[in-house]
């Protein structure tokens, strides 16, 4: 081979090579109104911001294979307001953002790739709107997303000049709504951290995690929520038979059906509360999946 042509080569491997690279670990692709997030060249999840909707919401998200495992969110058979992966409550100052009587305005969404250890992450400002059209609540919410399909939520609510009541309501925080061949009333399984297994004994029940899998064209994928330690206080998870699986703080009563106080969380105005939950997307069963690692990947991310 004489000099010119392997430099050409040698041009061509570069080449490739930083074609390669760039399709690793964790990107994204942005319009007006939705961020791509992609995994490796392809597409994990949809982030919707427009202002035309009554919240931001996660849809569709998909496996490692390309599968989705959200619900559609065109003509849902029931619980339109179950979209994908979102953050809402029932009920601040009275209003039902859960519902979407309120609405949740998206503000700002700032995508950033990874560099070095540190993961790509989300940066969205929400502004959670009484009905005067005024903030009740600003949402400041970092999603760090991991090229394992790890992601950790660290939500900041700042009041806004009055004083803000979360209710007691088993209507929040972190949700995820699964396409339907997952969930238990068909093919779905679901086990705690604790070793509890079905939605009758995981529902309302505190655990670190809480993992729901079950069959779809095929496969099997799964999805885990967990808490974190440092949160208020140890949340409780809503996990249904017909696919809803939330977690959330705000349900002392609710969860306990009445065997507990109600306990509001109250912020002065002006106020803070800080929350951290993970959400994880994997293939296989509990043990497949590897979900006690990554409950330890959750915990080291969020020192």
């Amino acid at each position: 081979m004489n000099a010119n042509a392997h430099l050409f080569s040698l041009v061509l491997l570069t080449i490739a090579t930083v074609a390669v690279g760039a399709d690793q670990g964790v990107s994204f692709g942005k319009t007006d109104s939705q961020i791509d997030v992609k995994i490796d060249g392809k597409s994990f999840a949809v982030y919707n911001t427009s202002t035309d909707l009554p919240k931001p919401f996660f849809s569709p998200v998909r496996g490692s294979d390309g599968t989705i495992l959200t619900r559609p969110i065109e003509n849902p058979e029931d619980h339109k307001h179950h979209k994908g992966i979102w953050v809402s409550v029932d009920e601040v100052n009275g209003v039902t953002f859960w519902a979407e009587t309120g609405k949740i305005q998206n503000i700002d969404t700032v995508a950033k790739k990874a560099s070095g250890d540190a993961p790509a992450t989300l940066k969205t400002t929400n502004a959670w709107l009484g009905e005067d059209g005024k903030p009740i609540v600003t949402e400041d919410t970092t999603i760090s997303i991991f090229p394992n399909r790890l992601m950790v939520y660290d939500i900041n609510f700042i009041a806004a000049d009055k004083e803000v009541t979360f209710d007691d309501t088993k209507e929040g925080l972190l949700g995820f709504r699964m396409v339907n061949s997952m969930r238990e009333k068909e093919s779905g399984k679901v086990v705690n951290a604790d070793g509890k297994k079905g939605t009758d004994e995981c529902w309302g029940i505190p655990s670190a995690w809480v993992d729901y899998y079950g069959e779809v064209e095929g496969n099997v994928f799964g999805v885990t929520l967990m808490d974190h330690p440092g949160n208020l206080r140890p949340s409780r998870y809503h996990v249904r038979n017909y696919g809803l699986f939330s977690v959330s703080p705000f349900g002392e009563k609710a969860y306990t059906r009445g065997k507990s106080e109600a306990a509001p969380v109250v912020l002065k105005p002006n106020g803070k509360l800080r929350l951290r939950y993970a959400i994880y997307i994997h293939d296989g069963d509990t043990a497949e999946g590897k979900v006690a690692g990554a409950y330890k990947q959750f915990l080291g991310a969020t020192k």
